[in-house]
């Protein structure tokens, strides 16, 4: 039997679902969503060390997420029970509230929508996916992580925010780049337009196929 794992790839349309979550009995995804950017994340399992360390960071990270219009909203095959206590937990011994919801996948529906099962990994515990997904409900981006590494809140949220510059913005963004750094222009298409890219007067130009900009001030 073949172990083949179907997954949303970029460009395609995030999975709909309802389900049970920490904040709804019966939550519809796309009506949850709304106009906003989310960023959907599953963790392999409710009082595990590494787990309560993202979900609490998220937490403390949340109103900045909501200041780029991104929702967050969590995912592992535990028991509405379990998470239910689990936030209580995180609550009691990390002075810590989770604002946002946590989906009870107990029969791993959304998760193997999401390809979040990798059974040579886990066949029972999802691993540490991240997928962003753009108000028109397409998926931009997807990490994953091996179940022994924590992820990166603030390369989370780098990436939010290059998704939004490059759509906003109609550029694209280079490595290493944070809000404020330049931007890399799209290339030219054409012989006039090297030409013209060759002198612009604005850009730092590296070669005909690499051009930087600064951003207008917010």
């Amino acid at each position: 039997m073949s172990d083949t794992i179907s997954l949303p790839k970029i460009g395609d349309p995030a999975p709909d679902f309802t389900a049970i979550t920490t904040q709804a009995a019966a939550m519809k995804f796309s009506d949850w969503q709304g106009e906003d950017w989310v960023v959907l994340f599953s963790h392999p399992a409710d009082f595990t060390p590494v787990c309560t360390t993202e979900l609490t960071d998220f937490a403390r990270r949340s109103e900045e997420f909501r200041a780029q219009k991104t929702k967050l909203i969590g995912i592992s095959v535990d028991s509405i029970h379990s998470h239910l206590a689990w936030l209580q937990n995180m609550k009691e011994k990390m002075g810590v509230e989770i604002p946002y919801p946590l989906i009870a996948d107990i029969d791993m529906k959304v998760s193997q929508a999401y390809g979040m099962i990798h059974p040579g990994a886990s066949a029972t515990a999802t691993v540490r996916a991240v997928f962003i997904i753009d108000p028109k409900r397409i998926v931009r981006a997807l990490v994953y992580y091996p179940m022994n590494a924590g992820r990166n809140i603030d390369e989370i949220m780098r990436l939010v925010q290059a998704l939004q510059t490059a759509d906003s913005q109609s550029c694209a963004t280079p490595a290493n780049w944070r809000p404020g750094d330049k931007v890399v222009v799209p290339p030219p298409k054409t012989v006039d337009d090297i030409k013209e890219r060759l002198s612009h007067k604005e850009y730092e130009v590296k070669d005909f196929y690499l051009s930087m900009k600064e951003l207008p001030k917010p």
